[in-house]
């Protein structure tokens, strides 16, 4: 299951299963916000070990146009970060819920996760920002 927030990040549950404390979760940005930022060029990465708030700024992607946080959607600390991403910024663009994920994070509270949109909702808000 895959969870949106607001700052257009995505966030899914490793392995698919159900979103508990100390579950392991993916994030990226959206297909949207992608598209918003247009050609990226540039992220910095949490680094692995950190412990992040919700809505905690958590890294920086740097496009042709313009520079935007990435936040940490849900409370957590950082696992992983995807060094192919460091390499190649443009795998946030060319596959940005797949390859270009950002990092991975273990959860600590899962009624965060849960509190965030589902895609049906995303899809709505995304249209009309």
């Amino acid at each position: 299951m895959i969870k949106y927030t607001e700052d257009h990040e995505w966030l899914s549950v490793e392995g698919g299963g159900a979103a508990t404390a100390g579950a392991i979760v993916t994030v990226g940005i959206t297909t949207h916000a992608q598209d918003a930022l247009g050609d990226v060029v540039f992220v910095d990465l949490p680094e692995v070990g950190k412990s992040f708030a919700q809505k905690e700024v958590a890294g920086v992607v740097e496009s042709v146009k313009a520079a935007a946080d990435v936040y940490m959607p849900v409370s957590g600390v950082i696992t992983e970060v995807n060094e192919a991403l460091r390499a190649d910024p443009s795998l946030a663009n060319s596959d940005p819920l797949g390859a270009g994920w950002f990092f991975k994070a273990r959860l600590v509270d899962a009624t965060q996760f849960d509190a965030l949109m589902d895609e049906t909702s995303y899809t709505s808000f995304s249209d009309n920002a």
